[in-house]
């Protein structure tokens, strides 16, 4: 059976209504109720000293040890007859307590049940047994209201004093309650019966209030609810309006939501065409997106195996996008007869921005490496290009590779993307870590610097993108270099070819998320070397990249012309400083930002078109593993540290021209200190590892 609106607010009103007949009668039998007994234990307690006046309490012991009935006692007796007729109480007496039971020694009672002088018995059960160390001490008590052999009974048990002050005994007054009690509960029946007219009366007007201002008015509403989903589904395009057409004249919050409900209907029929053309677009979106997906997996080498005419490596790569299309890419090619180039990129953002900024480095990339030019030549080349026209500040991570494949000899540049790994022919993994370059598209005028490694038969170079290392599991933790590492170095790694290698890492990523959502492209490259005709010796360490060795203690120093053309000498002369004192990327590629933006204010501004001479200098201190690098020139003293720092909260626009390069030099080094000194500028820079 449906519960109805109008039944569970009928329910709720009688409830409500009769909750608070209940309280009402409640509370007006309480205080009638209380009022009849105050009333009556003020007369009681009235009566009872008045009674106690009529007698001797210091021969009150006497009579209980003597029992003699002398004149006194007689006279005090007829006293106390005559009040208790003139009083209209029950019984009037008087009592001596003890701890256990209680005398009695007057009792006016006029019938055969009149208690004898001396007769003394236990207290009654409950509050006179409660009451008795009390009554000794002479202490006041409530009323007592008990229902023994005597009926309703209010009993007062006023206490008596010897003229010593001590407690002598009770004088004791019953009232008769039965007509009090008859009286109570003729009053609740009434009242009863008043809370059923009440509640009835209530209900039925609260009921017909409800129903004609409230839920008469929302079921037209629901009604017309009903009907608008009922047109939906009947009509492709919403034009009428249901809600319009009932009628609510409240001004209450019924009509508010009944106007609210009007203006959500006409939302809702805009929204729903709206939403039918933009569902049209987007079926549209995504078959091109698939389209688009296609494009760029057949842009990348697909076909494995890639090169069977050569059985001096073996090669194979994937690429898994977190979004119909990526930013990763890859690549390898024959640069001629001899020589396989590698690439492996990773543009920032995702989706189609990304996909269409791949595509141009992907191209240069190519291009350039086709011209036979080196990889550190290609990477210069390609920076300079998608620097041009970068308004959107799109940037790529790269790594290019060319290999001699008759001597597994490569020529390697990095351009800030992650280390490659080495799985050795016994097992051993070694990481590639060469100081990366700045990124491709980051900062024009960056020229990069290659390195060479060796690669003996059994080797395989293994290239990836973060999308690897930076996968999350459940607990959002990272899936990071060394679990790739150690995954790499399991035994059965070494022998595995780079398809079930590949295969092999992506298990390991599956298992380690979970079934976790993928948020970034994953790719991955794995070349693996087979027989070599003219093997090389190793490369130095030094040669390689690796970080090691120490700096002296003494300043390394390089004078050159104050000259932008002279920068990529600068460059090269501190990043061998810094791969010496072993920073970090993210360091390195910092003190390479504040390098080039001091020399080249120096090369702009120092000798205002004169020329002359810049002085770069550099030590590392072992003990506090800092670098200090520090820059002079003999141009027009100029300290600039004494520039306001640039409100950076502000937009470009409204922003003044000058002061955010030496800003970010602050901002990035531990420490920048100017001096003017034997004519020279002199600002040095400390960068802690």
């Amino acid at each position: 059976m449906k519960f109805t609106l109008s039944k569970k607010i009928s329910l709720q009103i009688f409830i409500i209504a009769l909750c608070l007949s209940t309280v009402m009668i409640i509370f007006s039998y309480s205080y009638y109720r209380r009022t009849l007994f105050n009333h009556y234990e003020t007369v009681a307690t009235n009566i009872a000293k008045i009674a106690a006046a009529q007698i001797n309490p210091d021969k009150i012991q006497y009579y209980i040890d003597t029992l003699d009935m002398d004149e006194e006692y007689m006279e005090s007796y007829d006293r106390l007859c005559e009040i208790r007729e003139n009083g209209g109480i029950e019984f009037l007496y008087v009592t001596k307590p003890e701890l256990d039971e209680v005398y009695y020694l007057w009792d006016t009672d006029p019938t055969e049940n009149a208690i004898p002088m001396g007769f003394h018995e236990p207290y009654y059960e409950g509050a006179f047994s409660e009451n008795a160390e009390k009554l000794v001490r002479g202490e006041y008590t409530e009323p007592i209201i008990s229902n023994e052999e005597f009926g309703w009974l209010m009993s007062i048990n006023y206490p008596l004093f010897d003229s010593k002050g001590n407690p002598a005994g009770c004088m004791a007054v019953d009232i008769s309650m039965d007509a009090v009690m008859k009286d109570l509960n003729s009053f609740r029946m009434k009242m009863v019966g008043l809370l059923i007219i009440i509640t009835i009366a209530l209900s039925a007007l609260f009921i017909y209030i409800t129903m004609r201002t409230l839920v008469k008015p929302l079921k037209g509403l629901s009604d017309a609810a009903d009907r608008l989903v009922k047109e939906e589904k009947s009509h492709s395009e919403m034009g009428i309006s249901v809600f319009s057409g009932i009628t609510v004249k409240t001004k209450d919050e019924i009509g508010d939501l009944y106007h609210s409900l009007v203006r959500m209907e006409e939302n809702i029929n805009r929204y729903i065409t709206n939403l039918m053309s933009v569902t049209a677009e987007k079926e549209r979106i995504g078959a091109e997106l698939n389209v688009a997906t296609q494009i760029q997996a057949d842009m990348l080498p697909n076909i494995f195996p890639a090169f069977p005419e050569h059985d001096e490596f073996d090669i194979y790569a994937s690429m898994h996008p977190a979004k119909e299309v990526g930013g990763d890419f890859y690549d390898f090619f024959m640069v001629d007869e001899d020589h396989l180039a590698v690439v492996m990129a990773d543009v920032s953002g995702k989706g189609v921005p990304a996909a269409l900024f791949m595509v141009i480095a992907k191209t240069l990339i190519k291009n350039h490496a086709q011209n036979k030019e080196t990889p550190a030549d290609v990477f210069t080349n390609v920076n300079a290009q998608l620097c041009e026209n970068n308004e959107v500040g799109m940037f790529v991570t790269g790594w290019m590779g060319v290999m001699d494949i008759h001597t597994g000899h490569m020529i390697y540049v990095n351009a800030g993307h992650n280390y490659p790994l080495i799985i050795r022919k016994d097992g051993t993994v070694e990481w590639i870590k060469a100081r990366p370059g700045f990124v491709l598209a980051g900062m024009e005028g960056v020229r990069y610097r290659q390195n060479e490694l060796q690669l003996g038969v059994g080797d395989t170079l293994y290239l990836y993108t973060d999308g690897v290392t930076e996968a999350l599991d459940t607990k959002e933790e990272l899936f990071g270099d060394d679990r790739l590492e150690r995954a790499l170095s399991r035994p059965e790694v070494k022998n595995m070819m780079p398809e079930p290698l590949l295969a092999f890492i992506s298990e390991e990523l599956s298992a380690f998320t979970k079934g976790e959502e993928q948020s970034d492209d994953i790719t991955m490259l794995a070349l693996r070397m087979g027989k070599l005709q003219q093997p090389l010796e190793p490369v130095p360490e030094e040669t390689a990249g690796n970080f090691g060795g120490t700096v002296p203690e003494e300043w390394a120093e390089m004078v050159c012309p104050a000259k932008k053309d002279a920068f990529a000498g600068v460059m090269e002369f501190v990043e061998g400083q810094i791969d010496k004192a072993g920073f970090p990327m993210a360091a390195g590629i910092q003190i390479s930002i504040a390098v080039e933006e001091i020399f080249v204010n120096i090369a702009s501004y120092a000798y205002e078109g004169d020329g002359g001479q810049a002085t770069i200098k550099c030590r590392f201190d072992e003990e506090k593993k800092t670098l200090a690098i520090r820059f002079e020139d003999s141009g027009k003293p100029y300290n600039p540290l004494g520039k306001e720092d640039p409100d950076v909260t502000l937009s470009a626009e409204e922003r003044k021209i000058g002061g955010l390069g030496i800003y970010m030099v602050k901002k990035s080094m531990d420490e920048v200190i100017y001096e003017y000194k034997d004519g020279k500028n002199c600002l040095t820079i400390y960068k802690n590892r």
